[in-house]
């Protein structure tokens, strides 16, 4: 008999643990795992390149970018909406010739039912009682056997949809395009994010003296720019918008919330200026993000 706990074997209660490991093994269920500190990107790497930041910006809401990423992004969200612009202005004119055609088509069809009327008007009285006899009731006999003769070979002659070609069914059409957004929204967020808005972040270095390559090794590389504190993924950060400094959140609550002035550069602050650090967060403590990565998989009914 093996030990206890994990890989009991004798117990006639299916554990959670064995359960957890059956689904493991068998590629079925929904499997859920809590992300380490290693899969947590750090308070100053940028969203998109998951890099550290070399000329860190900011939106409003407090997600990290760096410059040249999130211009390059949006100059591509730009680029890529005025192309399906272009294809919605090109179908756009192609629905108007279309219903164009349409309305043309129609006109000409009730200009055709009009002449058909028309000439089904007699202008002469009919006698009855000499119809069958003079060389128009011949005449209209034998029209009427021609119209029925033909009659067969018009119906005969009409296409019927083809149900088996996709292109050629009755309910197949054209995939319509709808009009693109010219909002370029935050790739964190979703809200929309502008060039102008974007607020210069600058980092207090730790040693000054250090270049970047040196900077990037050490583990603790910025400290507040008041306080002197080491900033790291489990200290809540704040950016001071008049002069980009990174500050704790303890130094805002105790020192510049007092008289609401920027430290470095002098400017009046409001709780508009005050935007908090989006943090990753440590393998333990969650903050900002969600800790937790899911794979739906196929789920074996019992």
């Amino acid at each position: 008999m093996t030990r206890h706990g994990k890989n009991c074997t004798a117990g006639a209660v299916y554990t959670y643990h064995e359960k957890k490991k059956d689904t493991a093994a068998s590629g079925y269920g929904t499997q859920s795992i809590r992300l380490g500190k290693d899969a947590i990107k750090d308070f100053d790497c940028c969203c998109l390149s998951l890099q550290p930041c070399q000329d860190p910006v900011m939106t409003p809401d407090g997600f990290l970018y760096e410059k040249q990423a999130i211009l390059e992004y949006i100059l591509h969200h730009k680029t890529e909406t005025a192309k399906k612009m272009k294809a919605y202005e090109k179908q756009k004119q192609a629905q108007k010739s279309s219903s164009q055609l349409e309305s043309k088509s129609e006109e000409r069809e009730r200009v055709e039912r009009f002449k058909t009327k028309e000439n089904s008007i007699v202008s002469k009285p009919i006698n009855p009682f000499t119809s069958g006899q003079n060389p128009g009731g011949e005449k209209s006999r034998t029209n009427a056997a021609e119209s029925s003769s033909s009659a067969p070979v018009a119906s005969s002659s009409q296409s019927l949809p083809c149900f088996w070609v996709p292109s050629l069914t009755p309910q197949s059409k054209p995939t319509l395009l709808k009009k693109p957004s010219k909002t370029v929204l935050c790739p964190m967020s979703g809200r929309p994010i502008k060039m102008n808005e974007l607020i210069t972040v600058r980092f207090t270095a730790l040693d000054p003296s250090l270049d970047r390559v040196a900077l990037l090794t050490r583990q603790d590389r910025y400290v507040c720019a008041v306080t002197r504190d080491v900033l790291g993924n489990s200290v809540p950060c704040t950016v001071l918008r008049p002069s980009g400094a990174v500050v704790t959140q303890e130094c805002v609550e105790k020192l510049i919330k007092k008289d609401m002035l920027d430290p470095l550069s002098g400017d009046k602050l409001s709780d508009r200026d005050l935007i908090p650090l989006q943090r990753g967060g440590t393998g333990f403590a969650a903050s900002g993000v969600d800790l937790r990565a899911k794979e739906a998989r196929p789920v074996m009914m019992v």
